[in-house]
């Protein structure tokens, strides 16, 4: 399937193994929590980069400390009205410090990649590659905030504050 990270559409290097599928011999593999749990050591005496792919009934708190051997992290949404992986995305930025590739896969539509986005969704599997345009638009939509989310960007709080400080210290 198509990626896009960082506004562009790139190629992905990460390849998805199934459960009860045998392992390449090298390079980043991306595999099921299951799969982990099953196989832990040879996964991590691989010496390849490591990826983990998670249901939406799948709590990111359950990988605890292994969470540092992990370079990617696939979020799957099942559907578009199943909101978990944006929970579980803010999770893993904000509680466990996560610095990886967090990827949404699945049903991911242009209508939802600005708020993937604001909480710290940095890749996103699409359905074709004529999509990038559509999800660059998406991500410029709004430029103004209510909640504070993951990307930084600043919300309409710390603007006001902001705003009223350099005011107050103009003198004026």
């Amino acid at each position: 399937m198509p990626l896009i990270k960082a506004g562009a559409l790139v190629a992905d290097p990460w390849v998805g193994v199934d459960d009860g599928e045998p392992l390449p011999v090298d390079g980043p593999v991306i595999v099921s929590l299951a799969r982990f749990h099953e196989e832990r050591e040879q996964l991590l005496g691989r010496g390849e980069p490591l990826g983990l792919r998670l249901k939406s009934s799948e709590m990111p708190a359950q990988l605890g400390a292994d969470i540092k051997h992990f370079a990617l992290v696939a979020l799957e949404f099942p559907s578009f009205r199943d909101g978990r992986g944006y929970s579980h995305a803010r999770i893993l930025r904000e509680r466990l410090d996560f610095r990886g590739e967090i990827r949404a896969v699945g049903d991911v539509l242009r209508d939802q990649f600005q708020f993937m986005h604001r909480c710290g969704i940095d890749a996103f599997e699409v359905k074709d590659e004529t999509a990038l345009q559509g999800w660059l638009a998406a991500l410029a939509e709004l430029s103004v905030f209510y909640q504070v989310s993951s990307d930084g960007a600043p919300d309409v709080l710390s603007l006001r504050h902001r705003r009223n400080a350099a005011y107050f210290d103009s003198g004026i």
